[in-house]
């Protein structure tokens, strides 16, 4: 059975994981503060009603918060598992990070044929952070307004809470890794 203190630590460290404050968190579980802080702090045993709600509100499994972890989990993604996704202009995006729950992270291996531009993308939540290594051909990341080139063997690290943009200006295919960690922003409060 899992004892009050331990839930209370498992659901502050997701919060915290997710930069919510005990407010943002209340709001998205539909649930009060005052229950949510006495909860944490294994003052107060939840019925499976507020459970759900906080469970919803942190976007894990109920069970997340409820089962004993595994210590010794492995979690493999088949290649045949893989998300691939062909994007507009002829560049490729395959999800190569197994999904694991209450971790924003993703790895990613992309693929822009010459002359490609992928786009810009928004800024992520505060905290989140992206890291590039280039496999071949020649990448030019901007961020925010500014550009860099990045060749086959190089790398680089940005906070990703800003405007980004992925182009392969070259005559070659450019293949690239993106090891992401995108921080969530709160989710909307639910309608009742």
């Amino acid at each position: 059975m899992l004892e009050l203190v331990t839930l209370g630590r498992r659901i502050q460290g997701l919060r915290r994981d997710r930069s919510l404050t005990l407010q943002q968190l209340a709001e998205a579980a539909d649930v009060s503060v005052s229950m949510l802080s006495s909860v944490e702090r294994g003052q107060k045993a939840p019925t499976i009603v507020v459970l759900a709600r906080i469970a919803e509100g942190l976007g894990v499994p109920l069970a997340d918060l409820v089962a004993e972890p595994d210590g010794t989990r492995i979690i493999v993604r088949r290649a045949a598992d893989q998300e691939r996704a062909d994007e507009p202009g002829g560049w490729r995006r395959t999800i190569l990070s197994p999904v694991v729950p209450g971790v924003n992270f993703e790895w990613i291996r992309t693929t822009l044929p010459p002359d490609c531009d992928a786009g810009r993308f928004p800024a992520y939540a505060p905290g989140s952070h992206e890291y590039i290594a280039v496999e071949s051909g020649t990448l030019r990341l901007t961020i925010g307004d500014t550009s860099v080139d990045l060749g086959a063997g190089d790398s680089a690290y940005f906070a990703a809470d800003v405007t980004h943009a992925y182009a392969n200006e070259g005559s070659v295919p450019c293949t690239y890794h993106v090891a992401a960690l995108v921080m969530r922003p709160r989710t909307a409060r639910r309608s009742t």
